[in-house]
């Protein structure tokens, strides 16, 4: 693996990071007071700048109006984005558009691009992604209740979701349901596209996430499908290969992901070590940066990044060469390593700024509330150990070993 960072990205990175420090940070504290309906004219205005930059879309293919960076080098433009809660917002390369424009462009007919995939890139409509049920282990896709029958040329979804994350003023949703019910487990379920004015797709709440309902994007929705009827022809892929898609969608979304937390701890670390530079805190003038204990906690943080960092890049790189098939041992071991290192290095940030790190004044806060969740979703972190786990021990049967 060649660790040369390619020119080409050095100075997109390079853009994105002036754009971020001159025109995002300085929204965010707009962005911590007011909901985040209020900020889509002034993010919209954001969106038609980096347009106009030639940054947009950057890991959609170009014959959608994307740049077509490749998996390592969206890596890195995540990284950058990952420094603001709405970088990749801004820039068109949002979870869970992100996701489902990947599998529209791998599974979608050529009507389902033109209708959903071409808009969806351009920035004119927003998605969401149907998996996670109330009464079902989130970590374990093939249990699944809800259905799609077939009813004539229609499926008729009855279900009960959750955590739909962006469903407030989406267009449409992703559905997995399952319409094999007799088929082997990982062969039960479909994935469906499901506008979201459709009969039957009702949004019972947005669910408040640690004290934050969240609105527009920023909301998370419960979903109650009720014979909601959509055309076969919304069908995404095969009939039962709604888990083998998802496995390709959450794959490289974990790559999206664990950089977007790098970037988090990036911010969080330069924070903290200002902050140790600069707080007073005896009566001589020695800072936080001269007590041992803030001391280890800088190297300690620096180290946990370099390797989350590594890893991560690596994964990336084994996903483009190898596919995520050969990747997956790698994309468990980045999910849970990752996530816990920005726990980390947000919570020691956060005592760094003592009381104010309770506040809304600085941007830690927020990330230490919302990226909690990143131990949980894409799999709980003793999921994906277990996992591991299983497959190295695979590995020991009948080796012998000296």
């Amino acid at each position: 693996m060649d660790f040369e960072v390619p020119e080409k990205i050095k100075v997109i990175t390079s853009m994105i990071d002036e754009f971020v420090d001159k025109e995002l940070i300085p929204l965010e504290p707009e962005f911590l007071t007011h909901d985040f309906r209020s900020m889509v004219p002034v993010l919209e205005e954001k969106r038609k700048m980096v347009k106009q930059m030639e940054l947009w879309a950057p890991n959609h293919p170009k014959e959608y109006g994307g740049m077509g960076l490749n998996l390592v080098e969206h890596a890195f433009v995540s990284e950058s984005l990952g420094r603001t809660p709405i970088g990749h917002y801004v820039f068109g390369c949002q979870a869970p558009d992100a996701g489902n424009a990947e599998i529209l462009y791998l599974h979608g007919t050529e009507e389902q691009k033109e209708k959903y995939l071409r808009p969806l890139i351009e920035g004119k409509i927003r998605s969401c992604f149907s998996m996670t049920e109330v009464d079902m282990p989130g970590s374990n896709p093939v249990m699944m209740n809800t259905t799609a029958v077939k009813d004539g040329d229609d499926y008729v979804i009855n279900g009960h979701k959750w955590y739909t994350s962006s469903s407030d003023g989406a267009a449409f949703a992703i559905v997995m349901a399952v319409t094999n019910p007799d088929a082997p487990k990982y062969l039960q379920a479909s994935m469906i596209i499901v506008p979201c004015d459709t009969p039957g797709f009702n949004q019972v709440r947005t669910i408040p996430v640690m004290g934050e309902p969240g609105t527009d994007y920023a909301g998370h929705g419960e979903i109650l499908y009720q014979s909601c009827r959509v055309p076969q022809k919304n069908l995404l892929g095969p009939e039962g290969q709604g888990f083998v898609i998802a496995q390709q969608r959450l794959g490289p979304g974990r790559i999206h992901h664990c950089m977007r937390w790098l970037g988090i701890c990036r911010r969080s670390f330069d924070l903290m070590c200002k902050r140790a530079q600069e707080r007073i805190m005896t009566p001589d003038g020695k800072t936080l940066a001269t007590k041992q204990i803030i001391q280890a906690w800088i190297a300690e943080s620096a180290a946990d990044i370099l390797a989350a960092r590594l890893m991560t890049i690596s994964t990336a790189w084994k996903i483009e060469k190898l596919g995520v098939k050969e990747a997956r041992q790698d994309i468990s071991l980045i999910k849970f390593y990752v996530a816990n290192v920005m726990q980390k290095v947000v919570d020691r940030a956060l005592q760094v700024y003592g009381g104010m790190g309770m506040t809304d004044d600085i941007i830690i806060p927020f990330f230490y509330r919302h990226e909690r969740a990143a131990r949980i979703y894409d799999g709980a972190d003793e999921v994906h150990k277990m996992s591991v786990s299983r497959r190295i021990l695979r590995e020991y049967e009948g080796r012998e070993v000296k």
